[in-house]
């Protein structure tokens, strides 16, 4: 399966470090935040991924471009212009960046990037979000419970779409950022079917939070896979020093790769 992800929004609430980045570019012990994402899925041997790109996306063109580069030892002889790579550490990650337009919604920039994904279920996450989800369950559960979208459901404090669960796993209503409450939020990494794509129309405006994802509850075809382990969001500068601290702190429950 390959990888969607989200990383074209301008993160105006942690617009101290989006002035300069975007928000998938902000550093976590030195390295982005979309790095730690992809070595999440990198560990449970998904390597193939698909950047929506939108802000600043010209700086993760530039990141991934010379990463092989930095990621290796090289010899290079100035005098006949040749460079000679000894040794690399970089992962087998295979990188399709695409640019998805400067406001595009995020259901219009999953769209926009169908032709890549072809005919395949395939995974999606946002470019903010760190977890310690089993990404292996969640796909087995996703085949098990034959919908046509799962989603990863997290318990936090009301910022973010409730999910209402049945006593099965069928989400039947998904409702984008009510107020108050602490129930089951949609916490992102999404195991997704091809046909998800009849669901966003084809133009700027589709928020995937919204239309798509409450029709496909309406229709019984989305289910939640519930994760009671660890997930943070990378909303604000208090949760980027919150994300700094526990890398710090070297108990880092995101970090499942050695």
């Amino acid at each position: 399966m390959k990888v969607v992800i989200l990383a074209g929004g301008r993160g105006s609430r942690i617009s101290e470090e989006t002035e300069v980045l975007p928000k998938p570019m902000i550093e976590i012990g030195g390295k982005p935040m979309i790095w730690h994402i992809m070595k999440l899925y990198s560990f449970y041997g998904y390597n193939e991924f698909i950047v929506c790109l939108g802000y600043r996306g010209y700086m993760l063109k530039e990141y991934f471009s010379h990463y092989f580069m930095h990621m290796s030892d090289v010899t290079i002889d100035l005098s006949r212009n040749e460079t000679k790579i000894h040794t690399t550490t970089s992962e087998p990650w295979k990188i399709t960046l695409v640019d998805t337009g400067l406001e595009t919604m995020t259901g219009s920039r999953i769209k926009r990037v169908q032709k890549y994904v072809g005919n395949h279920p395939f995974l999606l996450t946002y470019g903010d979000g760190l977890s310690d989800v089993n990404i292996k369950k969640l796909v087995q559960f996703h085949k098990k419970n034959k919908g046509l979208a799962t989603l990863t459901a997290i318990q936090t404090a009301g910022r973010f779409g409730i999910v209402s669960i049945d006593q099965g796993s069928k989400v039947s209503s998904f409702l984008e950022k009510p107020t108050g409450g602490d129930r089951w939020i949609n916490g992102g990494f999404f195991v997704l079917e091809p046909e998800i794509f009849d669901f966003i129309k084809n133009n700027d405006t589709v928020v995937w939070e919204s239309e798509p994802l409450e029709n496909l509850a309406k229709k019984g075809k989305l289910r939640a896979y519930k994760h009671p382990g660890f997930w943070g969001c990378m909303d604000t500068l208090r949760d980027k020093i919150n994300f700094e601290r526990i890398w710090q702190s070297g108990n880092i429950p995101w970090k499942v790769w050695q």
